[in-house]
């Protein structure tokens, strides 16, 4: 296992000048020896460039990658001892379950004994102990991706293991048990296990940090409560959640706050800076307030949505869309009624030029 440090940029073009120009913008990152960490982000802010920088499969365009303090970054991903999990199956047709995931131990001349050891316990971990004497040609899509982490698991000595959006072919029901399955086996190995998925669910039930990404910057770096509760940038808050965090244009001015023209006390004593800014609350925290309630919106009711658990309140104040979830145990108020939002709560979180202020 390793300790992963990255000081890099990339860019799959010659001479990049412009943020555009670049698949990773400069970043400093490190990948703790033992952790699990989830790469999440929209398809093509970054994440599997930064997957195959780790791996060895590509080599940044400035920079370096080091592995508990040496230089690796023009190593091979077996110089550098790593095991990779594709999106799709890589896996020998021809072979038996427990012949495909002994062959990565077989290559490195592994004892017989401690072959049997660690296949019996790998398959035993993904529930496959009764198919090891199966081939793998007769096996459905989603046991032969099983397959696949077993093979990027069975070896103990690796420095690091990387998945690649690994459950996208697998069934729904499936996936849940296995991510459960890798959060399990990670606390029993403690190996490096870094996962890119575009999946927030998967990515926060896995992962012990999260690197959400965008356009190829690293915005924010948590725990999936960090981020839910407190987003480092706007990014971050509409993409975590569902559904992802109100977003409303607001004046700080001394005394309070300007929003879509009503006065509110800003009565937390948050010390804001004056001038244009933006606020931010979930639709968790945001709750109705009675009418004559002061520091309060006023926002007219367009839609109601039970979705079981709750209701989900979507209201419009100023041509701005809020989302508010309410408890069973509210009143709901009828379509095309008017509310009264609190919008302001320990919970509110304050932005300029999309960064996170307070």
């Amino acid at each position: 296992m390793a300790r992963i440090e990255l000081d890099l940029a990339h860019a799959y073009r010659a001479n990049p000048k412009a943020d555009e120009d670049y698949a990773l913008l400069p970043l400093q990152m490190t990948f703790e020896d033992g952790g699990a960490y989830a790469l999440l982000g929209p398809s093509g802010c970054g994440k599997t460039t930064m997957l195959n920088i780790i791996s060895g499969l590509l080599v940044p365009s400035q920079g370096t990658v080091r592995f508990n303090g040496k230089d690796v970054t023009r190593q091979s991903p077996q110089q550098r001892n790593i095991a990779q999990v594709f999106q799709f199956p890589v896996i020998y047709d021809t072979m038996t379950v427990a012949q495909n995931l002994a062959f990565p131990l077989r290559n490195r001349k592994v004892p017989a004994a401690d072959i049997q050891a660690r296949v019996g316990r790998i398959a035993e971990m993904l529930e496959m102990s009764h198919q090891l004497d199966m081939r793998a040609a007769g096996l459905s899509a989603d046991q032969k991706q099983k397959i696949s982490l077993g093979r990027g698991l069975v070896r103990s000595d690796v420095s690091a293991v990387l998945f690649d959006e690994p459950l996208t072919v697998i069934d729904p029901h499936l996936k849940w048990q296995l991510r459960r399955k890798l959060k399990q086996i990670h606390q029993e190995l403690k190996l490096t296990l870094i996962y890119v998925t575009h999946d927030q669910v998967e990515a926060l039930t896995f992962a012990e940090e999260v690197v959400v990404m965008t356009r190829g910057r690293a915005v924010q770096i948590g725990s999936a409560e960090a981020l839910f509760e407190r987003p480092a940038h706007t990014f971050v808050g509409h993409f975590i959640g569902s559904p992802g965090m109100n977003f409303l244009p607001i004046t700080s001015v001394r005394g309070g706050l300007m929003v879509l023209g009503h006065p509110l006390a800003n009565n937390r004593g948050r010390a804001l800076p004056e001038g244009s800014l933006k606020l931010g609350i979930r639709p968790e925290y945001l709750t109705l307030g009675q009418a004559a309630e002061p520091d309060t919106l006023p926002a007219t009711v367009v839609r109601v949505q039970d979705i079981g658990t709750s209701v989900m309140l979507t209201c419009e104040a100023g041509g701005h869309r809020l989302k508010c979830r309410l408890t069973p145990e509210t009143t709901v108020p009828a379509v095309g009624e008017v509310v009264s939002l609190r919008v302001l709560d320990r919970h509110t979180c304050f932005y300029h030029d999309e960064v996170l202020i307070t």
